[in-house]
């Protein structure tokens, strides 16, 4: 009876022992098990990135809104001058602060870890250096697709962060306000004219430029089909505005974005601009700046600009 008693023990114990090994085994291939990985094509090249990568730094706008808008999480971001609707993640201390667009802290950067580095065409020059870092790709508006790039920026998210679902929901919402717009500037004869103000000097953007969605996607129609296509747009007066007479008067403030002297209709305005057409059926649209200034190209602000020129051409 003993024997038997004994050996039932040892059996039991000799089990126990395997369970136990196989667990640890199973745990070790798990670790040793490489990591999921993607390769991406942008406009700076090829990189290989780790599917949902946990250390993320972005150097965009516009992305960070898409990560806020898909509940991603993000490691760090520059804090300096966010737009007003991204501004909660200025004090946000587990989030790090690494300095401004035009000039990160590389050092922060690097002591951070990160296991992707996203950045927009503001960071380009420094795409080389910061690919030392981490794996970086390039996610940034084409100015002569904005609609297609930013959805396939989107999209890359969502494969990437394993989130295709919420992502094809939002393009969906999105692509159906657009729609709706269209069906109303198709068949109105009415012109708009882009107009970006800094320190009194004006510059006017059609067709094909940084701020062409207007014409380009929702179908306004330009009140100048000549304006020449430049990164910082084509130097116009008050002479301009009022011999052209756009319908609608669409104005970005640079001085508003950066947190400078904010311009109303009524500082805005003079003799001349009284002339046009927007003036007098008080169809001159300030744009949010934030947005179309500072941001853009992301879930959150591509729809705010959906609904901003919906509202405008009621």
């Amino acid at each position: 009876m003993r024997k038997i008693i004994l050996s039932g023990l040892l059996l039991a114990f000799f089990m126990t022992t395997a369970c136990k090994d196989k667990v640890a085994d199973n745990a070790a291939t798990e670790q040793l098990a490489p990591a999921e990985t993607l390769v991406i094509t942008h406009q700076l090249g090829t990189t290989e990135v780790v599917k949902n990568p946990k250390k993320v730094v972005l150097l965009s706008y516009g992305i960070i809104d898409s990560f806020d808008k898909l509940s991603i999480k993000i490691a760090g971001l520059p804090k300096a001058n966010l737009p007003g609707y991204l501004s909660k993640y200025a004090e946000d201390d587990s989030i790090v602060d690494i300095g401004n667009l035009m000039d990160p802290n590389f050092e922060k950067i690097n002591e951070l870890g990160p296991d992707l580095i996203v950045i927009s065409a503001r960071q380009s020059k420094l795409y080389d250096e910061l690919s030392k870092i981490a794996p970086t790709i390039y996610l940034d508006i084409d100015k002569d697709d904005y609609l297609g790039s930013f959805e396939k920026n989107a999209r890359q998210l969502g494969v990437l962060f394993d989130k295709e679902a919420e992502v094809e929901k939002d393009l969906a919402a999105i692509n159906t306000k657009i729609a709706n717009i269209k069906t109303i500037t198709e068949k109105s004869d009415k012109t708009g004219l882009i107009v970006l103000i800094n320190e009194g000097r004006y510059s006017a953007y059609g067709k094909g430029s940084r701020f062409g969605i207007i014409h380009d996607v929702f179908g306004v129609k330009p009140a100048d089909q000549n304006i020449e296509v430049a990164t910082h747009g084509q130097s116009v007066s008050n002479e301009f505005i009022q011999k052209i007479n756009p319908d609608y008067l669409f104005v970005i403030d640079r001085g508003a974005a950066i947190k400078k002297n904010e311009l109303n209709k009524e500082a805005f305005s003079n003799a001349l601009i009284e002339r046009t057409k927007a003036y007098k059926t008080d169809k001159i649209i300030f744009l949010s700046p934030d947005v179309w200034y500072l941001s853009g190209g992301g879930l959150e602000s591509v729809s705010m600009m959906v609904d901003e020129i919906e509202r405008a051409i009621q």
